[in-house]
């Protein structure tokens, strides 16, 4: 096996609902496997991947690898019906949770998000992502690590989308001072921040600490509202409604209300990138 070959993954959760597609794609990997004639250590060989790894994949254990997927086609001259799949297995190896709420980003027109203890998901950079994460107790093993980052990633789609999303981040100050993984890390996160806040679909603001009217006191995390384009909506607070999600309209107005009160108390847009500015040249 090529000793440059990264075989990390991950393996299907049971139940997953998307345990079947992967079961799928394992199945059409050996068939276009048979079709060419080739054994397990052939297709191997010419791919840098372990026996025990492909017929982990061909029995639907492990998700594979886009970039295997790839190869896979290539040398076996399945005619792009491997390459496909790609996408789909990408997407695969996102925890549940974290593609669950991708799609709905995915169709969202409007997205107020609120965090105050610490930067928004959609927010970070790969570096501080990577720090929040090794920072977590108990400890998160490797793997766990990696696939939470690549989920967070993906979900940062949402920037490239046409036509763009309606995009409000309101962020405690607190979020943007705390130095996750150092000052080095710090840095390069603010400037995302800044790069991000400059789009034009985006309207980024920062909550002071000293403000002294603070309609997120009385609740104790964060606020996540999504609306479609049919008119409906889901939304999340950690302190409203047992943190569970809530659809109805008038559970949404509770939500949109105080995000909205938030929003009037935060600084503006304008003074927020300055902020951003400021402290960028105190690290």
């Amino acid at each position: 096996m090529h000793e440059d070959v990264d075989e990390s993954g991950w393996d299907v959760e049971p139940g997953d609902a998307i345990e079947p597609v992967v079961q799928a794609v394992g199945r059409l990997l050996r068939v276009c496997r048979e079709s060419a004639g080739m054994r397990v250590s052939d297709l191997g060989e010419l791919t840098g991947y372990g026996e025990d790894m492909i017929r982990k994949m061909e029995s639907g254990q492990r998700i594979p690898r886009p970039e295997f997927l790839d190869r896979a086609d290539q040398v076996l001259r399945a005619q792009g019906h491997l390459r496909a799949f790609m996408e789909d297995m990408r997407r695969a190896r996102y925890p549940k949770k974290v593609r669950e709420l991708h799609d709905m980003e995915s169709r969202a027109v409007e997205m107020l998000l609120y965090s105050s203890h610490n930067i928004h998901g959609l927010l970070q950079a790969p570096e501080y992502m990577r720090a929040l994460f090794e920072v977590r107790h108990p400890p998160l093993a490797e793997d766990v690590i990696e696939r939470e980052i690549a989920g967070r990633m993906g979900r940062k789609a949402v920037f490239q989308r046409d036509p763009a999303p309606s995009i409000s981040f309101v962020q405690e100050q607190v979020t943007l001072e705390r130095p996750i993984g150092g000052k080095m890390v710090l840095r390069r996160q603010l400037e995302h921040v800044s790069e991000v806040a400059q789009l034009r679909n985006v309207c980024f603001q920062v909550m002071p600490t000293e403000r002294e009217e603070h309609a997120g006191m009385s609740g104790d995390g964060r606020i996540h509202v999504l609306k479609f384009v049919d008119g409906s909506g889901i939304g999340r607070a950690t302190s409203a409604f047992n943190g569970r999600p809530v659809e109805s309209p008038r559970d949404l107005r509770v939500l949109e209300s105080r995000y909205g009160m938030i929003r009037a108390q935060a600084l503006t847009p304008r003074e927020s990138l300055a902020f951003i500015e400021q402290a960028l040249g105190r690290l």
